[in-house]
């Protein structure tokens, strides 16, 4: 049985979804050189296969005795990978990357919303919410308008994305360990193997091992390390601290789009990214106190519903 996720030292939890947040970025920069060649779904597809298969090599998940809501679980876990993934890489094909991940952010941030039920959090909600709008305001008052198709893409992610947390929720709870990750990736490459086929077939016919070194390694920094983090951290943090702590995503995602891709940071970009930092440290903080409070009553395993 997974561990009740108010109980455990959130501290832990706060780490790992810093390490999340600082890999994820990283390996979609690197991702994004793959474009031009592989496209955006050929790049989403090939790099979910190379994780499964490189989960399934170390931790050969123990599936035998798995009831049907475990199985469920899984499945739908894959299903919400394959959404967010997908349509996030086919928006950071048209938009950067910092306002990519900052308009991808509002799906766990109205998550976190709903979730709250104290002042002060929604103090931080609020703070993260301004930092995205000014974001937002930069990618229309920059120099290049943000691409209104990419936006789109980004925005069924954000969706996708709330989807994703909450079966991450729900396998961490279900499925001790790390089979669940493994299953629910095999299940999304699975769903992305229509668009895989030619992928790896352009791949095989180029000789060009760069291509799939650099696959490899956003298989690495975009699947296996963030989502095996996040799996751990939402059996130590609520759901609520867990959705705005992601805000530190948009930070780490301009530091990427400016290192690898050259893609540039504007003093307003640069105050949207200081308040939802800032809205991240007020958040940790906060699930620290509690933790040295009381007890909390025993997880039961409800997820509450989010509606659409």
């Amino acid at each position: 049985m997974a561990s009740n996720p108010s109980s455990s030292r959130p501290a832990v939890g706060v780490a790992l979804v810093v390490g999340s947040c600082l890999s994820l970025p990283f390996g979609a920069a690197v991702a994004a050189q793959l474009f031009p060649a592989l496209g955006a779904w050929g790049v989403t597809s090939l790099r979910i296969g190379l994780a499964a298969v490189l989960l399934l090599v170390f931790v050969r998940p123990r599936v035998r005795g798995w009831t049907r809501r475990q199985w469920g679980a899984a499945v739908l876990f894959g299903v919400s990978l394959a959404g967010m993934n997908g349509f996030f890489y086919a928006g950071i094909e048209r938009v950067p990357l910092g306002p990519a991940v900052a308009i991808e952010f509002l799906g766990p941030l109205i998550l976190a919303a709903v979730l709250t039920r104290r002042l002060l959090d929604g103090m931080w909600v609020g703070i993260a919410l301004i930092g995205m709008a000014l974001l937002g305001l930069d990618g229309m008052l920059g120099a290049e308008p943000l691409d209104l198709l990419g936006v789109f893409f980004i925005l069924i992610a954000a969706g996708f994305w709330v989807f994703y947390i909450r079966m991450s929720a729900r396998v961490g709870e279900a499925i001790p360990g790390s089979g669940g990750l493994v299953v629910g990736l095999l299940a999304a490459s699975v769903l992305l193997l229509p668009v895989g086929i030619p992928t790896v077939a352009a791949v095989g016919a180029s000789g060009d091992m760069s291509l799939l070194l650099l696959a490899l390694l956003t298989a690495v920094l975009s699947s296996v390390i963030p989502y095996s983090f996040e799996l751990a951290a939402l059996r130590r943090l609520p759901q609520r601290v867990f959705g705005v702590l992601l805000s530190l995503e948009p930070a780490f995602a301009t530091l990427a789009g400016w290192l690898v891709l050259g893609q540039s940071a504007t003093p307003l970009k640069l105050l949207a990214i200081g308040l939802v930092v800032a809205a991240s440290v007020g958040t940790a903080l906060g699930a620290r106190r509690d933790a040295r409070g009381a007890e909390p009553p025993p997880f039961t395993g409800t997820i509450p519903v989010v509606p659409n």
